[in-house]
């Protein structure tokens, strides 16, 4: 879907009119109007603002421009009840909710995480867990939190 389909669908989903929609972000009904034709699109602070307000991932509000993946753990973060939060509710679409909540990272290193994926993770090759842990390491090493 497009943004201005997103954001119709969004607003229609809160039985919201558009004068409604336009009071709870703070700008005009024309403003709004023109996001749901297409013509314009909501600036950065706007996006955010939707974001909180609705509980909608920014990435989903652009119609899921990039895949976003957990830069701690890579999972992928195909649906906004994955990603994490801040304290402020505002979501962090760089990790998913089990590597980081609350404002805090889950794994303080590395180790503890590869130790859980070792023993948590499916293993249908049957591989001793030295080399998956050394399979995982080389992934993770990959990813932002861990560079």
């Amino acid at each position: 879907m497009e943004t201005r389909e997103i954001l119709k669908s969004l607003r229609e989903k809160h039985s919201l009119t558009q004068e409604q929609f336009a009071q709870r972000l703070h700008v005009t009904r024309q403003a709004v109007s023109r996001w749901e034709t297409g013509e314009t699109q909501p600036n950065t602070e706007t996006l955010k603002l939707l974001s909180r307000e609705f509980s909608v991932s920014i990435n989903t509000l652009l119609g899921t421009p990039q895949q976003l993946v957990c830069q701690c753990c890579g999972m992928p973060l195909n649906e906004d009840s994955l990603i994490s939060r801040e304290p402020d509710g505002s979501f962090n679409e760089d990790y998913c909710k089990w590597c980081y909540s609350d404002g805090h990272f889950v794994y303080p290193s590395k180790d503890i995480l590869l130790d859980y994926l070792a023993a948590h993770m499916p293993n249908p090759e049957q591989l001793d867990n030295e080399t998956r842990r050394v399979q995982f390491d080389a992934y993770l090493s990959q990813l932002k939190h861990w560079k």
